[in-house]
């Protein structure tokens, strides 16, 4: 193993958090920002303005807006773009990676059409094996792992040992990786939380309290189970970080896009107006309810949560006359 240089694409909140955890970590590490103005900022004045005001980046951290010299000898490269543009955007690049190089995939969600996880269109583009794409995931809360508030997250990867080099790139004493090699429950889970924070959301701004968001988190993560063993994913991920950590996170908290979004729903604001509000942030649950609710029907899984998300996301429905569907189902069993 030669020195390792780790190429960061996307400056958003979270890619420019991770670039940082690694940077905190010793590692040597290029964050390249689509627009110009924002990797001159972080040269400049060591800080994301547009994302990340007020949070200090390492001297370690370098930027540019030229994908050719983030990329110069780098032997790991974070993909840390929205899940629904990381196709197009890794097509573009692809000429200018190192073939052997780690690809790691940041993105929460499921492709339209193709309804491939983000690992499997790193797979598809970059004509790699699998063992070569890691996945970084787990309460991953940016603004608060920004301020070095102590957190867990799960590297995943078919290949344990590139799960556990990339895991010792980004251990700081505030981020703490574990690795596990369940690639398929922990993508799926991440893509699932972002559905369920949105109901979550919806949820508060009708006004219900907290009993409301824990049958939501419940029954959320076990239409995920459901949607993930017929996937092959292993049952235990659920109830890990991955899983219940991560939803756990993004369904509670203020900070979370998808919760917002959600939200603003609840409160009477239509999916335009709530969009507007999110200045350019991107809530992923949006686009994949409808990849994962089509998922879930190829493969005869009953997602009721998910379902009723995406007909308020996109067939106009009113949340308020959704409230009784989205928590009262037919009586049945708990198991």
């Amino acid at each position: 193993m030669g020195e390792m240089r780790v190429a960061v694409f996307g400056a958003g909140s979270w890619g420019t958090t991770f670039a940082k955890v690694l940077a905190d970590a010793g590692t040597d590490v290029v964050l390249w920002a689509r627009r110009r103005e924002v990797s001159e900022a972080i040269e400049e004045r060591r800080e994301n303005p547009d994302y990340l005001p007020g949070v200090t980046l390492p001297e370690r951290l370098v930027s540019t807006s030229d994908p050719r010299r983030a990329l110069d000898g780098a032997t790991d490269v974070v993909l840390a773009v929205p899940s629904q543009s990381l196709r197009h955007n890794l097509t573009a690049w692809r000429g200018l990676i190192d073939p052997s190089a780690t690809l790691i995939s940041l993105a929460k969600g499921v492709e339209l059409g193709t309804l491939k996880r983000m690992s499997e269109v790193v797979v598809e583009v970059m004509g790699v094996a699998e063992q070569q794409v890691a996945v970084v995931t787990g309460p991953n809360l940016a603004k608060e792992i920004a301020a070095e508030q102590p957190t867990a997250a799960v590297v995943a990867c078919v290949d344990h040992d590139r799960a556990v080099t990339v895991q010792q790139a980004c251990t700081t004493g505030y981020f703490r990786p574990y690795t596990n090699t369940d690639v398929i429950g922990c993508e799926l889970a991440g893509a699932c939380k972002n559905v369920i924070a949105l109901s979550c959301g919806m949820a508060a701004g009708l006004g219900f309290g907290d009993n409301t968001l824990a049958t939501l988190i419940t029954r959320g993560l076990a239409e995920t189970a459901r949607l993930g063993e017929v996937l092959g994913a292993d049952p235990m991920t659920f109830s890990g970080l991955a899983g219940l950590g991560d939803l756990v996170a993004t369904c509670s908290s203020p900070l979370s896009r998808n919760r917002s979004f959600g939200a603003r729903l609840g409160r009477g604001e239509s999916v335009a107006q709530a969009q507007a509000a999110a200045q350019g942030q991107v809530a992923e649950g949006v686009k994949s309810c409808s990849s994962i609710r089509a998922l879930a029907m190829r493969h005869g899984v009953e997602m009721p949560i998910t379902e009723v998300v995406h007909r308020v996301c996109h067939d106009g429905f009113d949340p308020r006359e959704m409230a009784g569907e989205l928590i009262g189902r037919k009586t049945k069993p708990e198991r």
